[in-house]
């Protein structure tokens, strides 16, 4: 068998079992990207071994699939930024910035505690820390739709915490691998470099999706191009994601995460957005949930890491509780409804993997460490909707609070 016809054999099978495992997640209440680690899981050196079966000849083809998986990252990212509808915090303002803050600073530092306990150097505990900040709502968006408490005063405060803690979780990822790669000890005046760089990038990419993207949309949807707006934001979202390295010396995630909040001000973001969703999630995404199961090998885990996991999951979800927790009650939440808002941002989902996998390519984390986050994940996510739903039992008996209208809001 030809390499090529390897690969394609092995996305066939991938992007299969990714599906099947999703639906199956789903069958049991929890979300459709727990199914797709699992599949990894099993899939991976763990009990498969997939990319390493007898008649895989091509020693190239985990690198392949990794960096398949890496153009779902920026997909994943940019349909991220699309879906942000920034209005929804006017709303709860306070409550959203208070709760988004202090649930990404508290897990921060309580996770960098941790790495320091297990004799981690302050590059690794600094990006254990860092994984710990994000958080993915879309799991607790479902499950407060199913109580009918989405668009209660506790729901909107939660998806406006969940946009503050995503764009504070990529900026801190942004200037962490910039000081933590490129630093070299050059002092102050380096990282002053580096800080320009960003703003620089910032003003840049703000600028071109003001002015720019908006003349650009409406000029190619008036052309008879098949998809050409789809294209048009496929080749936007690319040159914003190496300007964000090369120009910004962040992350590339950051700069497609900033193309989509630009292509989501247009009159076409529907479309873009349905496009766009259409490759990621038949293709792309599968393949980056499922190559980091194929990353991770849970026989080789020492009873060190097991500790680290147990330490991390419970840090992670304490963290998440008390720090959205404090934040909301400061912003103007009484405690019980600081308390649910807390817990429904405690599951990472696909952030905290996107952050786990720049860290594990960057070298801030190694394969251990890697390994007990994305058992964090897991756990976090598997919790979340039964702590919710527990959390929202006292409301049983009263109607909560509505505010306006709410979109959902998948992060």
């Amino acid at each position: 068998m030809t390499p090529f016809l390897q690969l394609i054999f092995m996305i066939a099978i991938i992007v299969l079992a990714a599906k099947a495992g999703g639906y199956l997640s789903t069958r049991i209440g929890q979300p459709s990207v727990f199914g797709e680690l699992i599949v990894g899981l099993l899939l991976g050196p763990s009990l498969i071994n997939l990319t390493h079966l007898p008649f895989v000849t091509d020693t190239h083809l985990p690198e392949v699939i990794a960096e398949l998986g890496e153009i779902g990252v920026l997909l994943l990212m940019f349909i991220a930024g699309t879906e942000l509808n920034l209005g929804e915090l006017a709303r709860n303002t306070k409550v959203a910035a208070y709760g988004g803050t202090l649930g990404v600073v508290l897990p921060v530092a309580l996770g960098a505690g941790v790495g320091f306990l297990f004799g981690m150097d302050f590059n690794h505990a600094a990006f254990l820390g860092l994984t710990l900040g994000a958080t993915s709502v879309s799991i607790s968006a479902q499950t407060l739709m199913e109580l009918g408490t989405l668009r209660s005063r506790v729901g909107l405060g939660l998806l406006g915490a969940a946009v503050f803690d995503d764009i504070l979780v990529i900026l801190l990822l942004s200037i962490s691998t910039a000081l933590l790669i490129g630093g070299s000890g050059g002092g102050a005046m380096e990282v002053l470099v580096i800080v320009v760089r960003m703003v620089a990038f910032l003003v840049l990419a703000v600028l071109v999706g003001l002015w720019i993207i908006p003349k650009l949309v409406r000029g190619i949807s008036r052309l008879p191009v098949s998809q050409g707006l789809v294209s048009l934001a496929i080749v936007i979202l690319i040159i914003y994601g190496v300007s964000a390295e090369i120009l910004g010396g962040m992350a590339a995630i950051t700069g497609t995460f900033i193309a989509g909040l630009m292509f989501g001000r247009t009159s076409e973001r529907s479309r873009i957005e349905n496009g766009i969703s259409a490759l990621a999630y038949s293709l792309f995404v599968p393949i980056f949930f499922v190559n980091i199961g194929l990353q991770v090998n849970v026989r080789e885990l020492q009873a060190s890491a097991l500790l680290l996991l147990l330490a991390i999951s419970v840090v992670a979800v304490l963290g998440k509780i008390f720090g959205s927790g404090l934040g909301s009650w400061l912003g103007g939440f009484d405690l019980r409804e600081s308390f649910q808002l807390g817990v429904g941002m405690v599951s990472r989902g696909e952030v905290g993997l996107i952050v786990a996998s720049v860290g594990l390519s960057a070298g801030l984390l190694d394969q251990t460490i890697f390994s007990a986050v994305v058992g964090m994940v897991l756990i976090t996510t598997l919790v979340t909707p039964p702590m919710l739903r527990a959390a929202f039992a006292a409301n049983t008996a009263a109607k909560p609070e509505v505010v306006g209208r709410s979109e959902t809001m998948n992060e």
